[in-house]
């Protein structure tokens, strides 16, 4: 399975999984006045919206190039989960605020066994829904499928909190109920936060890491015709980068030796490094003393 078709299952099945899991959270949540299961409940309501986005942004992002788009639409990757972040944080903030104020009021609620059963039929699916994910984003390295990973993730440790509440609630420790609802909140916006600077990063169009660029300096010096490296850039195009760069050569090779010696490279780095989509190499023929 390719990873436009991997992505598209792993959102699939999320919107399935979390339509299912919203349902049966928010008639829960009604009749037990449970503050911890009804955030736990808007939480699937925000990854419906997070695996939609997913979804669309895989759509767009495995589009071939056409005249518009010379690299490629792989952006779009970045640009929807950016949009998956800033719904998080938001989806965190909302569940902040009603936490707090939970507290502050000393709310209660019903026990039901109703809410422990929810609790547990929730983190069962989210946990399968998790490791389908985490094994895709192995294959992959999709920041789609990462940020419909981390939302399972979450939404394993936020009915984990569910669960002790409904369990401090039976015993009479209502106020746990709002203390989890807080913590695991925070939890989401930090979440939020670091999936949105990770698509910032490529969006401003930041360069390759220098670990990866001495690692294909040091591959390209392997080549006993290549003198040095000069003039390395990159630039981000969806999850890859184009690279483009300067060789020196020994001034004394022909032209046409010149060229092939770096078409050669070229095609080697594409090949053996998986973050290049094409490289660009100026050839500058200088004197050996």
């Amino acid at each position: 399975m390719n990873r436009y078709e991997s992505t598209k299952r792993v959102s699939f099945l999320g919107i399935v999984g979390n339509v299912f899991l919203l349902i049966i959270k928010f008639i829960v949540a009604i009749f037990s006045h449970s503050e911890a299961m009804m955030a736990d409940a808007i939480n699937s309501a925000g990854d419906i919206f997070s695996s939609i986005m997913s979804y669309i942004g895989n759509k767009i992002a495995c589009v071939p190039s056409d005249e518009d788009h010379n690299f490629g639409h792989g952006k779009a990757e970045y640009i929807f989960s950016m949009f998956i972040s800033i719904f998080m944080i938001i989806i965190g903030a909302k569940i902040l605020m009603d936490s707090v104020m939970a507290i502050i009021e000393g709310d209660k609620f019903n026990f039901s066994i109703y809410l422990i059963i929810v609790c547990l039929v929730t983190i069962i699916t989210k946990l399968c829904l998790y490791l389908y994910a985490r094994n895709s984003f192995k294959h992959h390295h999709n920041i789609l499928i990462k940020a419909t990973m981390k939302d399972h993730r979450n939404d394993i440790l936020l009915t984990c909190g569910t669960l002790f509440s409904v369990v401090f609630g039976y015993f009479g420790y209502y106020f746990f109920d709002g203390i989890i609802g807080s913590v695991t909140s925070v939890y989401i916006i930090i979440t939020g936060v670091g999936i949105m600077m990770e698509a910032y990063h490529v969006l401003m169009d930041a360069s390759i890491s220098k670990k990866d660029k001495d690692a294909i300096i040091s591959f390209i010096l392997e080549n006993k015709n290549v003198v040095r490296v000069e003039d390395f850039y990159t630039v981000p195009v969806g999850y890859k980068y184009v690279a483009v760069l300067t060789i020196d050569l020994d001034g004394n090779l022909s032209t046409f030796l010149s060229h092939d010696i770096a078409d050669k490279i070229e095609k080697e780095i594409v090949k053996s490094f998986k973050k290049i989509y094409k490289v660009i190499i100026h050839v500058n023929p200088v004197e050996i003393s």
